[in-house]
């Protein structure tokens, strides 16, 4: 498949910020003719839908700038300091919800928007929950919430539910549900 690949002639670092770095490259097309790209490096991140023995999920409530509205989302964060994704969700899980969970399944990863970033989240289900304790980051602000998780896909269908990675998790979990493989 050459015929889809682009070599990178030559790239210039154009912002380095707190959690990505901008970069504007410009490569060589396969047909010989040269482009420019600007890419977004992102660590990664990891997010995690949690289900109770009742079929309950558990969302977090969040103001997000890029919506310029609070959104529900499955906990979810960046990779840390080369962490796993798993110790990631882990510990976003924690953080976040204040939950525990003894079984991890990876559901999927996948790039939310590869047309400009590597960013690869990595979505889990964690089960067999226990309580812990909150720990939000500095200026961190949300809520918690718990619904069946039927009710999920239901917000998911009529867009009251419009974050991505929470799409999949709810999703892939539902499927995963409706299959008998849970």
């Amino acid at each position: 498949m050459a015929y889809l690949h682009e070599e990178t002639i030559s790239s210039d670092l154009r912002f380095i910020g707190r959690i990505f770095t901008v970069e504007a490259t410009e490569v060589q097309l396969p047909d010989g003719r040269r482009s420019r790209r600007e890419i977004v490096h992102h660590p990664g991140g990891a997010c995690v839908l949690a289900l109770d023995d009742e079929q309950d999920i558990y969302l977090v409530r969040q103001y997000r700038v890029g919506s310029q509205s609070p959104l529900r989302e499955v906990p979810a964060g960046k990779l840390e300091n080369e962490e796993s994704p798993l110790l990631c969700a882990r510990r976003e899980l924690m953080e976040e919800a204040g939950l525990i969970a003894d079984s991890w399944q990876l559901l999927t990863q996948f790039y939310p928007s590869p047309g400009y970033t590597d960013e690869l989240i990595s979505v889990y289900l964690a089960t067999k929950l226990s309580k812990g304790k909150q720990q939000l980051d500095e200026g961190e602000f949300l809520t918690v919430e718990k619904l069946p998780l039927l009710a999920a896909v239901e917000e998911v269908k009529s867009g009251q539910i419009s974050d991505g990675k929470t799409i999949i998790a709810i999703l892939m979990t539902a499927y995963l549900q409706a299959k008998g493989e849970l």
